[in-house]
């Protein structure tokens, strides 16, 4: 599984259960990306209302695209599609630096 690195910043609702958090990350371009949805969508520890933010998340995604080299810089494009999320902006494919991507 590939997960895109990101960080819970907040824990936005109690409602629906288990309970709602914020998740942002930066993409390829600078641009700050933000999800909300329950807090077990991000893989990571549970968070709660009281954790500690920000916290280090990820988001399964798929590589649709890459450009073929090692450079930790190198663009990838992601898709968050398949899990059912989408950005705040209504977004599900992301281009990304590859260094912002690991596995589990």
């Amino acid at each position: 599984m590939v997960l895109l690195r990101c960080e819970a910043v907040r824990w936005v609702d109690d409602e629906p259960q288990p309970g709602l958090v914020e998740v942002r990350f930066t993409d390829a371009h600078q641009r700050q990306r933000a999800f909300i949805d329950k807090w077990p969508v991000f893989t990571g520890d549970d968070l709660t209302p009281d954790s500690r933010y920000p916290v280090e998340v990820g988001i399964l995604c798929d590589i649709l695209t890459a450009d073929g080299t090692t450079d930790p810089l190198d663009t990838v494009t992601v898709s968050v599609a398949p899990w059912g999320i989408e950005s705040l902006e209504g977004l599900v494919e992301f281009e990304v630096r590859a260094d912002q991507l690991t596995t589990s």
